[in-house]
C-alpha cells in the first residue's frame, strides 16, 4: 500500500487540479457546529480569503482575520462587505495577533506552517474563560490507520471534486490560491503535544487528509 499509494496521489492531484474544490471549506459547517449561537469575538488565525471569517460574523460581534500573505488579505478585504464586522490583518500568527481576548479561535490549515506547541501556546493564551479553539489541521500519514483512511479518502475527494464541479473543469477557488506547505507531523505526535498544552483537547483524524482539534479554556 505504501509503494502504490504515492502514484494514486500522483493521478488524484492531476485531477484535482483540473476539478479544484476546498477541503478546508468542507468543514467550515462543521467548525459553526462546535461553536456557541452567538458569541462577541472571534479571531480566524490564516484567513486566507476570509471565507470563514465571514461565516463567524453570523454570529459574532466582531471578527479579526490575521495571515501572513499580504496578497491573500487584500484579496479577503475585497471580497468582505463594509457592514460586516470583519477585519483583516497581514502579521505573523505567533506575534502579531490584533488584541483580545477571544470567544473563538479557529484555525484552519495553518498551523503545520508554525511552531506547533508555541501556537497552541500563543492560542491558550489569546482565548477567553470559557472560550473555544477550533483546529483543522494537516497530519503526515504514517500509521496503518493513517493509510487506511487516506485510502477512503481517496475515493471520497474525486466524488466530491466531480459534483462541487458538476464534472467541468474549473478554475482554483480564490481560497486556494494561497501558499500551502506539506504536514511534517504525524498524528501521534500531533495528539501527545496537542494534550501536553491543552489538557482535555480533543483530537480525531477526519477524511480529506485532515485532523481536528477542539478545545475549551476554563
Amino acid at each position: 500500500m505504501t509503494t502504490l499509494l504515492p502514484r494514486i496521489l500522483r493521478a488524484l492531484e492531476q485531477f484535482h487540479a483540473t476539478h479544484p474544490w476546498d477541503h478546508n471549506a468542507h468543514y467550515h459547517q462543521w467548525i459553526l457546529r462546535q461553536l456557541p449561537r452567538r458569541f462577541n469575538s472571534a479571531l480566524d488565525v490564516g484567513s486566507g480569503s476570509g471565507d470563514l471569517a465571514r461565516l463567524l460574523a453570523s454570529r459574532a460581534g466582531v471578527v479579526h482575520g490575521v495571515d501572513a500573505d499580504a496578497g491573500i488579505i487584500a484579496r479577503a478585504r475585497e471580497l468582505t462587505a463594509p457592514p460586516a464586522p470583519v477585519t483583516f490583518t497581514v502579521g505573523d500568527a505567533l506575534h502579531e495577533i490584533p488584541p483580545g481576548p477571544y470567544d473563538v479561535i479557529t484555525c484552519v490549515a495553518t498551523i503545520h506552517h508554525l511552531p506547533f506547541s508555541d501556537a497552541l501556546t500563543r492560542f491558550r493564551q489569546h482565548l477567553a474563560p470559557g472560550g473555544t479553539l477550533v483546529v483543522i489541521g494537516l497530519y503526515r500519514p504514517q500509521s496503518r490507520s493513517d493509510y487506511l483512511i487516506d485510502a477512503v479518502a481517496i475515493p471520497s475527494n474525486v466524488a466530491m471534486a466531480w459534483i462541487k464541479n458538476k464534472g467541468r473543469k474549473s478554475p482554483r477557488p480564490t481560497s486556494m490560491t494561497a501558499p500551502t506547505r506539506p504536514a511534517t507531523m504525524n498524528f501521534a505526535d500531533i495528539v501527545r503535544e496537542a494534550r501536553h498544552e491543552l489538557p482535555g483537547a480533543r483530537l480525531r483524524r477526519r477524511l480529506f487528509w485532515r485532523y481536528t482539534l477542539v478545545w475549551h479554556q476554563r
